[in-house]
């Protein structure tokens, strides 16, 4: 974004007692550009100057005839890219605030100074609920290697883990506590998952003998067990690709085919949570549709759908209209 011309450049240098004529800054420059090639591309100092006589692709300093002026082209990333990738870093929750600014410096090392400090303070004008937990990404790695059937060239058996899973407590809302009093829980590993901001492991249960899905910014004190996991048949029957779209809010419950009405303006905030694949929709009216989709039914899928009160109606199957109506009144009670 800011080309400089030779006297520019040689103006510049001049500050530094350097003085130097327009030629020698060509010249310059195409040895810096050899000098990138050579560490980025891992090659020699002739196959360098070969490189760049076939391609002018691979410069990285670049002279604009427009601007009259060299500047420097980012061939790897571009700028909307790096912001992405920074806005993805903030609005993971399972990134503690201290490790995100250091991920971020790190990507933003590919931009300039004045982009990356504008990329910095536009991705932290909205307020993120981040973890405290700083071992995430420790977790994460330890996860995938027990998950693994290779470490390095050596042959690895897939085994279970252990750790200990945290929970908030009303003594003190700053610190979170261990569940179950300290003991320890022993999974075997599938699946990482990424939900509304958040880690999941999908694992097979030892205690219970069924896949559930733990948060990997709860989890502490993980070790391997050297145990091979349990559960392949079980995890052999889940649909990976809509998961997460019918476990709502990661908890589960019995899985069954339902029907739902809904208005017509909400089909797309339907879309976006049960997804297209085995979901049915089908034009009621000119003001409703209907969905037909298998969902786990629980208390946070009639929360979800109640959040739109009139606007939706659970149709079918009768039992679990039945049951529907029997956790709308004990809400209702309460009051």
């Amino acid at each position: 974004n800011h080309a400089k011309s030779t006297n520019e450049i040689r103006d510049y240098l001049k500050g530094y007692d350097i003085y130097a004529e327009r030629r020698s800054i060509y010249r310059d420059i195409d040895e810096i550009n050899k000098a990138l090639l050579i560490i980025e591309e891992d090659v020699s100092y002739d196959e360098a100057e070969e490189m760049l006589y076939d391609d002018e692709s691979y410069k990285t300093i670049v002279y604009d005839k427009h601007q009259k002026g060299f500047y420097v082209r980012q061939r790897h990333f571009d700028l909307n890219d790096i912001r992405l990738l920074a806005e993805c870093i903030y609005s993971a929750k399972f990134i503690s605030k201290d490790k995100s600014e250091r991920l971020i410096d790190v990507v933003c090392d590919f931009v300039s100074e004045p982009q990356a400090e504008k990329i910095k303070h536009n991705a932290f004008l909205t307020d993120r609920v981040k973890t405290n937990n700083k071992n995430t990404l420790s977790n994460i790695s330890l996860i995938n290697i027990a998950m693994s059937t290779a470490t390095g060239e050596e042959p690895h058996t897939p085994e279970k883990i252990t750790f200990k899973y945290l929970k908030y407590s009303l003594d003190d809302v700053s610190q979170q506590v261990d569940r179950r009093k300290g003991d320890r829980y022993k999974v075997s590993p599938f699946q990482l998952l990424i939900s509304d901001g958040n880690y999941y492991l999908l694992a097979f249960d030892d205690k219970s003998k069924k896949m559930r899905t733990y948060r990997v910014d709860r989890m502490r004190d993980m070790r391997y067990t050297r145990e091979p996991r349990d559960g392949e048949d079980e995890f052999k029957k889940i649909d990976l690709r809509n998961y997460t779209q019918r476990v709502f809010s990661m908890f589960g419950g019995e899985l069954k085919r339902v029907s739902m009405l809904f208005i017509n303006p909400l089909l797309d905030t339907v879309i976006e949570k049960l997804g297209t694949k085995d979901v049915i929709y089908t034009k009621v009216d000119d003001s409703h549709f209907s969905v037909s989709a298998k969902v786990e039914i629980s208390d946070q899928f009639f929360g979800w759908l109640l959040g739109f009160g009139k606007r939706a109606r659970l149709t079918y199957p009768d039992e679990t209209v039945a049951e529907f109506k029997e956790y709308i009144d004990k809400i209702r009670e309460m009051y």
